[in-house]
């Protein structure tokens, strides 16, 4: 039986580790060439090594910092030049910031969240959808989060760059609503990851769901088969909930 997504190309961003790391591997399990890109050489190739000994996709690794604005604009250039196409977005990393009072916060650390949680994700729609719209099918998933609805208190630097991702993602998908691409948001609700110690230092890690399960559920919204663009999905507790974006 053919893999689904046999002869597919994908980018993970964020997939040395946690939700990203456990979609590339079962990205490339599906049968995709995933390009993985992380800051963490190590756990780039930790992924590798999991890919190939899984035997189905392959990797091509990217070190790279997407606070570095001009890395991603070569990402996409060295894409089209090597592929000419790309046939999937997983825009997943993101950085929590500091849990403090908005007044509080110091300026580097408010703009390093904006700049690699939203600022990152702006570039790399503007340097990756010329490839994406050359691709047949192509899906693009943008990893959100509660925070982006709830506004916590203390959280405000994240949330708002949840919600800003959130305003991008519809807006994308409205204007692509004309062409093949899909794009979908995903709030993966709370998830066994660094990220999520790093927010809730008290809670049980054991208590929450593990990334692969996660990425289980984001894998379906990049199959070619998947006809849906601008939802929200929110997966909680095992559950699938799906919320229409507004018009």
């Amino acid at each position: 039986m053919t893999n689904p997504l046999e002869g597919r190309l994908a980018v993970v961003t964020g997939a040395s580790r946690g939700i990203g790391y456990f979609t590339a591997l079962e990205l490339a399990r599906q049968g995709a060439h995933v390009i993985a890109c992380a800051r963490t050489i190590g756990g780039l190739e930790e992924l590798d090594d999991a890919i190939k000994a899984d035997g189905n996709g392959s990797a091509t690794l990217v070190p790279m910092d997407l606070a570095d604005m001009p890395a991603i604009d070569r990402l996409g250039g060295s894409i089209f030049a090597r592929w000419g196409k790309l046939d999937i977005l997983v825009a997943n990393a993101g950085v929590l910031g500091v849990v403090s009072p908005l007044s509080h916060i110091e300026a580097k650390v408010f703009e390093q969240v904006m700049t690699v949680n939203v600022t990152a994700t702006w570039r790399l729609i503007r340097s990756l959808e010329p490839l994406l719209v050359k691709s047949d099918a192509g899906r693009a998933v943008v990893l959100s989060s509660a925070a982006a609805h709830s506004c916590k208190p203390f959280w405000g630097p994240y949330s708002a760059s949840k919600a800003a991702i959130e305003a991008l993602a519809r807006t994308w998908a409205g204007e692509t609503a004309h062409t093949p691409l899909k794009v979908t948001s995903v709030d993966p609700g709370r998830t066994r990851t660094a990220m999520r110690a790093q927010a809730a230092p008290g809670e049980d890690p054991m208590t929450l769901p593990h990334p692969s399960e996660v990425a289980a559920k984001i894998v379906p919204l990049t199959l070619p088969d998947y006809q849906e663009s601008g939802r929200l999905y929110v997966f909680a507790e095992d559950r699938l909930k799906d919320y229409r974006m507004p018009d």
